[in-house]
């Protein structure tokens, strides 16, 4: 079998045209003037929205800052009423679980009294778990979660 005749590609006659490999800048659309200009010019115009918005905004922030002030004695009364109510509840919700046990005095274990230092009349806060202790666990979490992000 003849075997077909090899053929070599060879440069053109005269051989291959240069390429040009020089730097070819980029034509910016924005001249960096006219960018600085643009800023100052913005810059401008925000300061002069700003100067005339400033003094009613400043007195709305003291208006909300007053306002919080003045409610602020309310809602911790409010808080620690609340804290109250549910210490007695949870006292009432012992009292009414144990009532069939023999010898059993609420806020007492075993008939001994858990804090034998401190006077009868001192408020101990108990534990968030302690706290919690009768209400749902969708409640615990909710003042857990809170807690947390403050």
């Amino acid at each position: 079998m003849d075997a077909a005749q090899f053929k070599q590609d060879m440069p053109p006659p005269g051989g291959f045209k240069s390429l040009d490999y020089s730097r070819v800048p980029a034509r910016s659309l924005i001249r960096s003037k006219w960018l600085i200009f643009a800023q100052a010019v913005s810059m401008a115009g925000a300061m002069y929205l700003y100067s005339l918005t400033y003094k009613k905004v400043e007195r709305e922030r003291v208006e909300a800052r007053s306002s919080m002030l003045a409610l602020l004695p309310l809602l911790t009364a409010e808080k620690d009423r609340e804290f109250l109510k549910q210490v007695r509840r949870n006292r009432d919700e012992e009292a009414r679980l144990m009532a069939n046990v023999e010898g059993w005095t609420v806020g007492t274990y075993r008939g001994e009294p858990i804090y034998k230092t401190v006077p009868e009349d001192a408020l101990i806060r108990p534990t968030m778990t302690e706290y919690f202790v009768h209400s749902t666990e969708k409640n615990f979490k909710a003042f857990r979660d809170i807690m947390l992000w403050q």
